[in-house]
C-alpha cells in the first residue's frame, strides 16, 4: 500500500466517522447513520473524481472504500458512548479529514496535469462537499458558510503542499507538514473562534 492509498483510506475512515457522530447526535436511525457516514465520506472524492474525469468515481470501483466506511460507522456506533465525553470529537475527525482530502484533491489535479490554482480549489473541494452534504442532510447551515474558517484553510493547506512539491524534500514528509499544518490551523481556529468577516444586510 502506498502513502497515498493510506492517506486516502484515513481521510475516508475519519470523514465517515464525523457522519456517524453528526447522524448520532440528530437521533438518526442506523440505516440513517450509516448513509450519512457514506455521503460524508465519498462526496468530496466523489466530486472531484468526476471533476477530473475519472470515472466510475473510486469508490464504485474499488470497495474498499465501502468496507472502511462500514467498519468505522460500526466503531462509531460502538464507542458513542465514550466517544460522547469528548465533546470535539466530531470536530478533531472533521479536521483530520480536511487536512488530508485536501493533499489528495491536489495531487490528483496535479497528476491531471492542471494549472497549480485549480489543482488548490480542487483539493478544497475534494476537502469540504463531503462535509456540506453532512450539514445539508442534518438540515444545518453547511459549516463552511459561518462559524470558524474552514475551507479558507484548505486553501492554505493546498498552497502549502504545493510549495512544499517544489522542494527536496519527501513526499511523506510533504504529507505529514501539509496535514499537520491544516489540523493545527482548524485546532487554533475553534480555539480562538478565527472567523471572516460576515456580510449581510437587514431587511
Amino acid at each position: 500500500m502506498s502513502p497515498f492509498e493510506l492517506l486516502d483510506y484515513i481521510g475516508t475512515a475519519v470523514f465517515a466517522i464525523s457522519g456517524a457522530l453528526a447522524a448520532m447526535r440528530r437521533k438518526f436511525d442506523p440505516f440513517g447513520v450509516l448513509i450519512l457516514a457514506s455521503v460524508t465520506a465519498i462526496g468530496g472524492g466523489s466530486l472531484r473524481d468526476i471533476l477530473v474525469g475519472n470515472t466510475p468515481v473510486g469508490w464504485m470501483i474499488h470497495w474498499n472504500y465501502l468496507i472502511i466506511i462500514f467498519c468505522a460507522t460500526l466503531v462509531a456506533m460502538l464507542f458513542r458512548t465514550y466517544l460522547s465525553y469528548f465533546r470535539k470529537t466530531m470536530f478533531l475527525f472533521d479536521a483530520i479529514g480536511l487536512g488530508i482530502f485536501t493533499i489528495i484533491g491536489v495531487e490528483i489535479g496535479l497528476n491531471a496535469d492542471l494549472h497549480p490554482i485549480i489543482c488548490i480549489i480542487l483539493g478544497t473541494l475534494s476537502a469540504s462537499f463531503g462535509g456540506v452534504l453532512r450539514d445539508i442532510l442534518c438540515n444545518e447551515v453547511p459549516l463552511i458558510f459561518h462559524k470558524e474558517v474552514y475551507a479558507s484553510l484548505s486553501i492554505i493547506g493546498g498552497i502549502v503542499f504545493y510549495g512544499l512539491l517544489q522542494t527536496s524534500l519527501s513526499i511523506n514528509i510533504n504529507y505529514v507538514i501539509t496535514s499537520c499544518l491544516v489540523v493545527t490551523l482548524r485546532v487554533l481556529a475553534v480555539r480562538f473562534r478565527w472567523i471572516l468577516p460576515k456580510i449581510y444586510k437587514e431587511i
